[in-house]
C-alpha cells in the first residue's frame, strides 16, 4: 500500500503483546537491527500489539524484515529470527486452530506431542533437519532452508495427524541422509 511519504510501501504485523518488548530489544537494539538489515522503519504500537513496517529500500529485504518480526512474534529469539536475512532461509507458520475445535484441549495435546517429553521431539526434528522450531500460542513455526523446512513441516504434520513418534523419527532419519547428500551436492554445484 502506498503511503505517500518517504517510504515505498508499508505493512502491519500483529504481534502478541508479551512479545513486543522482544521485538524492540534492550534499548531498541533488536528493532534497530531489523531496520538496518531490512531497510525498513518500524513503528511499534505496544498497546495494540501492532508493528508497522515501512519499506525504505529493497522490497525483498523489507519482506524479510516482516518475516523476522513474525518469527519473533511466534516465539523465536531475535538471533534465530535474524537468520531469515541469510540467503535461502524461510519461515513457515503452522496454525493449530484448523486441527481442533474452539475450546477443546486438542491444541494443548498437539503442542505437547510436537515438543515431546523434555523437548525431545522438537530437538530431534531440529537436529535431523537443521531447522529451528518454536511452539507458541496456537502455532508451530519453523525457520530453515527450503529442504529443512519442508522435512520439518512434514514431520510436524505427521505428529499432528497422530503418527507414532517412532514412525516420525524413522522418516526423519531417512530424510536426514538425503538432506546431507543434497547439501554436499549444492556445495560443489
Amino acid at each position: 500500500m502506498f503511503t505517500g511519504d518517504d517510504s515505498l510501501y508499508f505493512d502491519t504485523v500483529r504481534v502478541p503483546k508479551d512479545r513486543i518488548s522482544i521485538v524492540i530489544g534492550k534499548d531498541g537494539s533488536t528493532k534497530k537491527r531489523i531496520e538496518e538489515n531490512g531497510e525498513v522503519k518500524l513503528t511499534i504500537d505496544s498497546n495494540e500489539g501492532e508493528v508497522s513496517i515501512d519499506q525504505m529500500g529493497d522490497a525483498i529485504k523489507s519482506n524479510t524484515a516482516k518475516s523476522v518480526v513474525q518469527a519473533i512474534g511466534r516465539g523465536f529469539n531475535p538471533d534465530k529470527a535474524m537468520l531469515l536475512f541469510e540467503d535461502g532461509m524461510q519461515l513457515v507458520i503452522i496454525s493449530l486452530r484448523e486441527f481442533a475445535k474452539p475450546g477443546s484441549s486438542r491444541i494443548a495435546q498437539i503442542k505437547a506431542r510436537v515438543i515431546g517429553t523434555g523437548g525431545k521431539t522438537r530437538t530431534i526434528i531440529e537436529e535431523l533437519t537443521g531447522s529451528f522450531i518454536s511452539v507458541y500460542g496456537d502455532t508451530v513455526s519453523i525457520i530453515g532452508d527450503y529442504l529443512a523446512v519442508t522435512y520439518a513441516e512434514e514431520a510436524i504434520n505427521m505428529i499432528i495427524n497422530g503418527k507414532k513418534h517412532r514412525t516420525v523419527y524413522e522418516f526423519l532419519e531417512r530424510k536426514a541422509r538425503e538432506l546431507r547428500f543434497r547439501r554436499i551436492e549444492e556445495s560443489f554445484g
